[in-house]
Order: C-alpha cells, then structure tokens, then sequence
C-alpha cells in the first residue's frame, strides 16, 4: 500500500454476539437511565409508572421491528442512514444519517460530563476533597478516544463488563428495597396499574399525563439499534446484529420494568412518596441509603457514573462508524474513511469525534464561570440529539413500510406486518411532538441537521466537478 493509498474497510468478523449487543445496552446504560429518568416520569404518570413501561417496551418492540428486519436484509456501519435510504432514497437517507450522527455525537459529550460530575461527587464523598467536575470529564473523553482508537474488542468488553456489573448492583438495591417493604408494608402491584393511578398532589393520573410520561420513557430506550453501526465488524451481522437489537429492547424493558416497580415501593406509593420520587436527584443512590448499607451505597453511585462512561464509550464508538460510513458513501470527505492499519479503527473518525466531543462540556463550564453541573450539561447537549434520533427512528420504520410492501416478483414482502412500523411511526411522531413543544434548543437540532445536509451537497457537488474535469482532460 503506497503512501497515498489508504485503508477504507473495518476488520471483518471480529466481534461476536455478546460483543455487539453490548453496544446497545452501553448506550442505553440502564442504570444510569434508572437512576437519572424515572422521577421525571413520575411527574407525569404518578403511581402508574409500571404500566407506562409495559407500554412503552410494546411500543419500542415494533420500533424494533423495522430495525431487525432491514439488519436480516443489510450489514452496514451506516446503520439507520442504509436503511433509510433503501426505501425512501439517498437524500433521506442522508438526513437520518446526520441525525443519527448528531445523537451519538451529543450523548458522548453529554454523558462524559455526567461522568466527570458524578465521578467528582463520589471522590468528594469519600475523601473529602472536591475536584472540578470537568477535569474527570476531560480525562474521561481523553480515556474513551483512546480505547476507541485502539481497538473494538477492547471497547466493546470494556462496556460489557461495566454494563453487567452496574446492573448486577441495580439488582441487588431492588431485592433489598422489595424484601423490607414486604416485612413492612407490603409489596404493592399498583406501578402496573392504570385504574386509581395518582400524581404526586393527589389528583388522577390522565390520558395526557400517561402520554406525558412515554416520551421520557421511550428515550430511556435510545441508542437500543447502536448494535447495527457493527455492522462490517460483527460475525455473521445479518444474525447477530438483529438478534442483538431485539435482545436489547427486552432485556433492558425488564430492567426498567422491575426498577420501577421497586422504586415506586421503595419511596412508597403517598403523596409524600411521590413527592420524594421526583425530587430526587438519584434515586437509586437514595433508595440504597435507606434500604442496604453504606458499602453498597458507595458501590452503586460509583456504578452510576461508570455507566455514564459506559454510555459515552458506546456513543462515541457508534459516531465514528456513522461519521466513517458516510465518507465511504461520499457524503463527507473520504479522509473519515481512513482505517488503521493496525488497529483496524476508523482513526480519523475517531479523532475528529474526540475534538468535537471536548467542545460542549468546556465550553458551558467556562461560560458558567464552573457553576453548571455536568449532568445539566449533559440534560441540554443530550437534548439537541434527542430530535435527531427520534426522527432518525420515524424515517426507518417509514422506509421499511415502504420498501417491504413493495412487489418483487410478483410479490409482497410485507402484508399485515407493516401494522407494527405504523404504530412506531405514530408514537414517534407523538414523541417528536413531545420534545418539540417549548423546546428552545430543537432550532439548534435542525439548525445542525440542515448544515450537515448542505455539507453534503456542497461536498457531492464539488467531487463531480472536479470528476468530470478530470475526465474531460484525459479525453
């Protein structure tokens, strides 16, 4: 390989099954989403929060659906930008493609500075000593750029152990929450239903609240397709790849399902409960304060903000092969294209990522004058990404109702089964809706998303021109 030459593929089956679905549950990183999520919800569904996680993994599951189905049919780092674009063509495709990069991008940086945050709160809990917030966040994004750099395997098991280990924990504060409120007074099934269910002041829980309070659940959910940007790099990817989205969904709905049932009986289902509930800044850290012991405490507020790493990792990993994928389909330059030759990683990509991903966290804790906390950091920079991949969500489940229900050979595909794509498309829409309304910070979501779309454009329009003066010379 000459010097101008450069690398352009991944390294091909070097990841299997519980490699790749690692990824998906990173980026979801349960218990941070359990700990950090569940009070807002409460907000809105009150005692019902049970029942809105049984609806919402429903919903999630025909979300799925369209992702494990084109993952059967496409092996790609691009993820969502492939599927999109093999139903409703390359210029959509091209706008899922940045938003899903925008939410992987946005849930690095973000999460990095709940990272530095929480890990600054520990380390001060227990020595004493306060260390700014944003030098762990730092040292943070430097850590992840550099296993990302190095290799894949590495990150991927890094993130599986992390993820088993934090929700080993997890499960341990629900045992011992619903073993003494069973010696007390009793375990209530109540989180699971809808009748009789009440907000925080007392009144009943409505239809609006219930909707309400799907849109924070079905983002606790985001990044579950985060296993498809594996796509080149996995064994077997039209088998495990789809296996692993599914497997997520499920797996980490019966985290939050469980979760939420412990946790509405930990608070305990009163006015005051309720109250306690969504105020709390941690509730897992604050249910194991008062159910377990002090050992187990510091264990699972360590576990939390290692999640938070967790979630960047995984985030940071899925980015670089979005950002990677699009230069190799000519959608940014083709330097992002350039793969290691050791290492076998998008480099470039990489790097770039890494940059990037220091400028949110600075930047905000310099304007603050250091009086930010990084997990508000993390609740504004993870907002202006959440637009992008709910709607990255509804254009995959549009495409595979079109590309499924087309005739081929005589032939459809899909009958019926579009049923579950639509109904995702309706709750993505409701969620879309949910996140737009009173959402100042969407103008920088799409202000972003129609950059990237321009850059694009500008970008393709350059290389024909210059393609065609080539050729035009030569002739």
């Amino acid at each position: 390989m000459s010097k101008k030459e450069h690398q352009t593929s991944l390294k091909k089956d070097q990841l299997g099954f519980f490699e790749v679905v690692a990824l998906s549950v990173a980026i979801i990183a349960p218990t941070f989403a359990s700990s950090m999520n569940f009070g807002m919800m409460v907000s809105s569904a009150g005692t019902a929060i049970g029942f809105v996680f049984i609806l919402s993994v429903l919903m999630l599951l025909c979300v799925a659906f369209s992702f494990v189905k084109f993952g059967q049919r496409f092996a790609s780092a691009g993820s969502a930008y492939a599927y999109v674009k093999a139903g409703l063509g390359d210029n959509v495709g091209t706008v899922s493609g940045w938003g899903l990069l925008l939410a992987y991008f946005t849930f690095t940086s973000g999460c990095s500075a709940a990272f530095g945050y929480l890990l600054s709160a520990f380390i001060q809990e227990i020595s004493g000593v306060q260390v700014p917030w944003i030098i762990f966040t730092v040292l943070g994004i430097v850590a992840i750029w550099l296993i990302t750099y190095y290799d894949i395997q590495l990150s991927t098991r890094i993130m599986l152990f992390i993820e088993l280990a934090s929700i080993a924990l997890l499960v341990i504060v629900a045992l011992f929450v619903l073993a003494k409120v069973s010696g007390t007074s009793g375990i209530s099934f109540r989180p699971f239903a809808l009748r009789g269910a009440v907000l925080p002041d007392g009144s009943k829980v409505t239809a609006a609240g219930i909707g309400g309070a799907i849109v924070p659940a079905v983002l606790c959910f985001g990044g579950f397709e985060g296993a498809a940007s594996l796509g080149e790099e996995s064994r077997n990817p039209k088998k495990y790849i789809p296996l692993a989205i599914l497997s997520t969904v499920i797996f980490a709905g019966l985290i939050f399902i469980v979760m939420a049932w412990a946790e509405m009986n930990g608070f305990g289902i009163t006015k005051a409960g309720l109250t306690r509930f969504t105020q709390a800044g941690s509730s897992v850290v604050e249910l194991s304060s008062e159910y377990t012991n002090p050992a187990i405490t510091l264990l699972v507020t360590l576990a939390i903000a290692v999640s938070a790493f967790s979630t960047a990792l995984g985030s940071m990993t899925a980015s670089t092969r979005m950002l990677y994928d699009l230069s190799k389909e000519g959608k940014v330059p083709a330097v992002f294209s350039h793969v290691h030759p050791k290492h076998n990683t998008p480099y470039t990509s990489d790097h770039t990522i890494f940059v990037l991903a220091l400028i949110p966290p600075i930047a905000m804790y310099a304007a603050s004058a250091g009086k930010i906390s990084g997990t508000d950091v993390f609740g504004t920079v993870a907002t202006v990404g959440i637009l992008g991949l709910i709607l990255t969500y509804a254009l995959t489940c549009l495409s595979s109702v079109v590309y499924f229900t087309r005739v081929r050979e005589g032939k459809r595909e899909w009958t019926w089964q579009a049923i579950f794509p639509i109904i995702a498309i309706g709750v993505m829409a409701y969620c879309f809706y949910g996140n737009l309304v009173g959402n100042s910070l969407a103008v920088i979501t799409f202000a972003i998303m129609i950059i990237g779309f321009i850059i694009t454009k500008v970008y393709q329009a350059r290389t024909t021109r210059s393609t065609a003066g080539a050729q035009s010379r030569i002739a």
